[in-house]
């Protein structure tokens, strides 16, 4: 899966968006400490184990004045139809700007290119900003993962987003 374009247009600010690399793991980490009070609930293994599988794994990152500001990864499994996104941050410094909404609408656009049925997610039950974002794209509430969350063992909220089925025949 490529980018083909990679200064996009956000808001009033443009921003370079590319496939993550290894070399963007420590930003990454950094933004999770921003966003998670200090804490990575991915840990660099993680990161770098995702960001080295060859097939049916998808990770941008967004830079703005080569600062990265936000980061976004999905699991694509043919098998099941279902783009499942495995982790999204933005920055504190640059959230509220559409950056989780453009990275999201990329991730809906490749499970649509690819035929797919469903995005899914889990959100933490106290995330009530990412709720609010994923469901103004279009996102269902569609359970609870009871002690979900590693460490402190919150709720998460699943969500789903059911991708329009494209007509076969058309006449």
């Amino acid at each position: 899966m490529t980018i083909e374009k990679h200064i996009v247009p956000v808001g009033d600010q443009t921003y370079y968006v590319s496939r993550a690399l290894i070399t963007d793991v420590p930003e990454m980490l950094a933004i999770e400490r921003a966003v998670y009070a200090g804490k990575t609930p991915w840990d660099e293994n993680a990161f770098k184990t995702e960001l080295r599988r060859q097939s049916g794994r998808f990770y941008i990152v967004m830079r703005h004045e080569d600062r990265l500001c936000g980061f976004c990864g999905c699991a694509f499994d043919d098998r099941r139809q279902d783009a499942h996104i495995t982790n999204i941050a933005v920055h504190p410094d640059f959230q509220q700007r559409g950056l989780g909404h453009f990275m999201m609408q990329t991730m809906i656009k490749r499970a649509a290119y690819l035929n797919y049925r469903t995005v899914t997610l889990e959100v933490r039950y106290s995330n009530v900003h990412a709720q609010q974002l994923y469901t103004a794209l279009g996102f269902e509430k569609t359970g609870i993962k009871k002690r979900y969350y590693f460490g402190d063992h919150e709720d998460a909220i699943d969500m789903t987003y059911h991708l329009p089925e494209k007509a076969t025949n058309e006449g």
